[in-house]
């Protein structure tokens, strides 16, 4: 019994003192690093710019959807853009046109109401107005293609204002490709 007691001390104190090695991931200068500064997040200093999450990388698709945005609405049974939808496009045109090595897809929707052929000429036209735009913004026509679906793909599902709003939209995808 005695024995067992010294040998869970002795495995206590050699797991304490682990813990207490401010080199112990091999920094070769033996600062801590203060998780705490710069508001819990590491900064460019700490970690390669590539480990960051996707969403805080300027060039990342994901950047685009997330901060930028990657969406602008529609009025009922209109294709023409409010000011804020030509603000998301400005940024969008900013965006695409420091990356150029992107491409990108208007997608055109529609709310439930009326036939499937009126919203898909509805979506359509929705996703010419955003392409017509970037384009007036600088960004070349070959890069921006459209495509409608109307009211097939919607992101809410109900027969109320509060979903016929968010489908009413066109949708910029980017993706990384070659002019065709």
């Amino acid at each position: 019994m005695k024995h067992l007691l010294k040998a869970a001390l002795v495995i206590g104190v050699l797991t304490l003192s682990a813990c207490t090695n401010a080199d112990r991931f091999g920094t070769g200068n033996g600062d801590a690093t203060d998780l705490n500064a710069n508001g819990g997040f590491p900064s460019s200093n700490d970690v390669n710019q590539t480990s960051l999450d996707p969403s805080q990388n300027p060039s990342s698709p994901q950047f685009f959807s997330q901060t930028i945005g990657d969406r602008v609405l529609f009025e009922v049974d209109t294709s023409t853009l409010t000011a804020q939808g030509r603000a998301t496009l400005d940024g969008q045109a900013g965006w695409l046109a420091t990356n150029s090595d992107y491409l990108a897809v208007i997608e055109g929707h529609a709310d439930e109401q009326g036939t499937r052929e009126y919203n898909l000429a509805l979506g359509a036209r929705r996703a010419n107005a955003v392409r017509e735009y970037l384009i007036s913004k600088g960004l070349p026509a070959s890069r921006i293609r459209t495509v409608s679906y109307g009211k097939e793909r919607p992101l809410a599902v109900c027969s109320e204002e509060s979903c016929y709003a968010q489908n009413r939209r066109a949708v910029t995808i980017i993706s990384i490709g070659q002019n065709s």
